[in-house]
């Protein structure tokens, strides 16, 4: 494989594992925290509305583990490709 191939397997395999985190991130910001929060907050949760639980806890539980799967995931895709530190 080239040097060019390389670069090109990289950034895509980038870009799917970018494509991938945002559309979670997009799930439980804009669907569960916006759209679908009346249906949710029929669900109790710890005492709480799901709903509710989810805009103001919930997705900030998710949003980190986002980080901490992109960093792991991102650190794989390196070493794959030998261009880790």
């Amino acid at each position: 494989m080239s040097t060019n191939d390389n670069a090109q397997a990289y950034w895509s395999e980038n870009l799917r594992i970018i494509i991938t985190y945002l559309s979670i991130w997009f799930v439980v910001s804009y669907v569960c925290g916006i759209l679908l929060v009346d249906q949710l907050d029929a669900i109790p949760f710890f005492g709480f509305p799901l709903g509710f639980w989810i805009d103001q806890q919930g997705s900030i539980f998710i949003y980190v583990g986002l980080i901490w799967a992109y960093a792991a995931s991102m650190n794989k895709l390196d070493e794959k490709y030998d261009v880790h530190e």
